[in-house]
């Protein structure tokens, strides 16, 4: 038989991200709302649907997500409703914070230039880390050992810790006092002819630090500028390498500063973003910083070091905050594509965080005194803007269950994607922060049931990190030192 000409069925796909509003929860201390500052989900899959909120007084919140919100109920009765407890952690303000320990302790950063470690069912302080001379505004727990935390300061300083490293002495509170383990002072200095140039106005504060998937280096990033630098842990003379969106150029005049708000990495340390004061996020690869940024997303504005980013643990989105008022979410595969606007808010969004436990969920918050929680959905989705002549053309025709396979296969591969998400100037001098709880609080100082199960079957911490690139078997584990030449400057 001869072959006959037929024309082949098209399969043009766009993808379509669609977001939903899960709730939005107001943060309200007895009567008097507050903005909230940093967000952060459990890190366990027992606690993934606990949301912990620092905020502005000093208090840490801890929210049910799982709870079912009303869309005729108000943000304080929803509140109410998923608010698991609350206490006060600081007399200063909570710049971050994180879950350690199989999500039984909480570490916080203050404004009052110490970081306190927290047993979340006592809500006790069960030690104090101090050593800044500044705000604390960023924290990171070690990949794999959460007994080890750096810290970046506004003071200029980053600082690695070991908690189970405990001062002789106590606090008048009888909390431990945690000495610092290895200290770097100005590891983000201005240039110097801008030093001269600026003063005292030039800052010098970190940002953001992470510490990275190889276990074994940091990265750090501050306000003078745009260059993240990276560092390994065993010696910290000196940095190993350094990233920077910008090109040097050679009339340093020419040149603008930009400083970075935040910086974060996927679950398999594979990638960095960087969110730039020239509202622009910036995506790394970890293996390949000698190439600069591989992908750069625009449309949020980044107007103060409040606003943050963060890539999805799967390195599929990035979501960041924005001083007009939205939240903006990006596909990493797409980056000329405009992102999507969460639009909910009325004041500049801030902190943002993914859940990673349950896939496409993730917390904003804003100025608006409220946090909300968004559920993210990512399809293909046919394109028909396009006329038929545009995309047919012809092929020979084959055996007929050869030609049901290539007519039908391409939508067996390409299928819409079903996510269930309900599942699954300089700093006062230090002074010690009272830790209490309000009167109007009593009534909750137990945590509550469904918190209490979570922590059953999850003392023993993770064995390994999770798998990447750059954390091998440990016959040939490398590390970042292992890809770069290491630095004469600082």
């Amino acid at each position: 038989m001869s072959p006959v000409s037929v024309r082949k069925r098209p399969h043009i796909f766009d993808w379509t991200t669609v977001a939903s509003e899960i709730g939005a929860m107001a943060i309200d201390h007895q009567g008097n709302v507050t903005v909230p500052l940093s967000v952060s989900f459990g890190q366990t899959s027992k606690l993934s649907h606990v949301l912990a909120v620092s905020d502005e007084d000093g208090y840490v919140n801890l929210f049910d997500t799982q709870k079912k919100f009303l869309a005729s109920a108000s943000n304080q009765e929803n509140s109410d409703r998923a608010q698991i407890g609350d206490w006060i952690a600081h007399q200063n303000a909570i710049f971050d914070i994180c879950w350690i320990k199989d999500d039984s302790k909480i570490l916080t950063a203050s404004g009052d230039q110490t970081i306190r470690l927290w047993d979340v069912q006592e809500r006790k302080c069960t030690g104090v880390l101090m050593g800044h001379k500044g705000s604390v505004k960023s924290l990171c727990p070690h990949a794999s050992n959460s007994d080890i935390v750096v810290s970046g300061s506004r003071d200029g300083s980053f600082i690695i810790w070991d908690l189970r490293c405990n001062h002789a002495t106590t606090s008048p509170r009888g909390e431990l006092r945690i000495v610092s383990n290895s200290i770097v002072q100005g590891a983000h200095l201005p240039r110097k002819h801008n030093r001269r140039k600026r003063g005292k106005a030039a800052s010098m504060s970190i940002t953001s630090v992470l510490h990275l998937k190889d276990e074994v280096s940091l990265a750090t990033a501050g306000a003078v500028d745009s260059i993240i630098k990276f560092w390994d842990t065993r010696n910290l003379k000196s940095q190993v390498t350094h990233a920077c969106p910008h090109p040097e150029s050679t009339t340093e005049n020419d040149r603008r500063l930009y400083g970075v708000s935040s910086l974060s990495q996927d679950s398999n340390g594979v990638f960095l973003t960087a969110s730039c004061m020239d509202n622009r996020i910036y995506l790394y690869n970890i293996l390949q910083l000698e190439k600069g940024p591989i992908k750069s997303f625009s449309g949020s504005r980044i107007e103060s070091f409040y606003v943050k980013a963060a890539i999805s643990p799967d390195a599929n989105q990035i979501v960041s905050g924005s001083s007009d008022g939205n939240a903006y979410v990006w596909q990493v595969d797409n980056p000329d594509v405009g992102p999507i606007s969460l639009n909910s808010h009325a004041g500049e969004v801030t902190a943002v965080a993914w859940s990673e436990s349950v896939s496409n969920k993730l917390a904003t918050c804003s100025d608006d005194f409220t946090v909300r929680v968004w559920s993210i959905q990512s399809s293909y989705q046919p394109n028909n803007s396009k006329p038929p002549s545009a995309i047919r053309r012809r092929v020979t025709a084959m055996p007929t269950d050869e030609c049901e396979k290539q007519l039908t296969g391409p939508e067996e591969e390409i299928s819409t994607k079903h996510v269930e998400y309900e599942r699954g100037p300089s700093s006062p001098a230090i002074t010690e922060p009272i830790v209490r709880t309000p009167e109007g609080q009593k009534k909750k100082a137990l945590i509550s049931f469904d918190l209490e199960e979570g922590f059953k079957g999850t003392n023993t911490a993770t064995a390994a990190s999770p798998s990447s690139v750059l954390s091998p078997p440990s016959s040939v584990k490398r590390t970042i030192r292992d890809y770069f030449l290491v630095s004469s400057s600082t």
